[in-house]
């Protein structure tokens, strides 16, 4: 086991430095290191329990990385193009609306958080950065209600999407209506509430067919609001 496990990081130990850190931590510290790792032992005796364990936890490391990182199921933007015309249209709509779009970003990046939609966390924060969007509100959106960076209008916003979306106990307070419409007309109460419904779906659309996420450009999908 030990000689086969050796073996393999013979063949292997080129092409990751990762061993290499790893040995020379060791030396740092002192402990016993292998004549295989390429470092000089200084006549100590070899000691190879340690690299076998580092092994042994790397190589199941990669094996849960491999795991978790999904596969995409169906290009539902291909296949259900003619079924999201509806939803490309509510996008047309709201970027015409007199809710700001940087606090319509801001709330589709909120949504996504609580949602897990990685598609929807990296196009929206890229395009709030786009327009100006600091790191740090980004950051700590998470957190808002801690957070002195937000303004009342945002707030009630965020409070607003995030009743919405959860409908914890079937239910959207009264105190979170009232606060919504201190801030914002009728009119932009529909459609601050329009766009959660719309971030929820592409949430929902985006996790449930695992779109891949990572490669989005801002104003990648501007032209399906035209």
């Amino acid at each position: 086991m030990i000689k086969s496990t050796i073996g393999n990081y013979k063949n292997s130990k080129s092409s990751n430095p990762l061993f290499l850190l790893f040995f020379i931590g060791l030396k740092k510290e002192g402990t016993p290191v292998p004549s295989h790792a390429g470092l000089p032992t200084n006549g100590r005796k070899k000691n190879f329990s340690l690299y076998v364990l580092f092994h042994h936890c790397r190589a199941s490391l990669m094996c849960i990385l491999k795991l978790s990182i999904m596969k995409q199921r169906m290009n539902f933007y291909e296949k259900g193009f003619k079924a999201m015309k509806p939803l490309f249209s509510l996008g047309a709509y709201l970027s015409k609306s007199t809710v700001e779009q940087s606090l319509l970003d801001l709330i589709s990046f909120r949504v996504s958080q609580i949602n897990g939609c990685a598609y929807c966390l990296d196009m929206h924060s890229k395009d709030l950065r786009a327009h100006g969007e600091t790191e740090q509100r980004l950051y700590m959106l998470d957190a808002w209600r801690e957070a002195p960076l937000y303004t009342a209008r945002e707030r009630a916003a965020l409070a607003w999407a995030e009743a919405v979306t959860k409908l914890e106990k079937k239910n959207v307070p009264d105190d979170v209506y009232e606060e919504a419409l201190s801030q914002f007309s009728d009119e932009e109460l529909v459609d601050l509430t329009m766009g959660i419904i719309g971030i929820n779906s592409y949430n929902r659309i985006n996790v449930a067919f695992r779109t891949p996420a990572g490669d989005y450009t801002p104003g990648q999908h501007a032209a399906l609001q035209n």
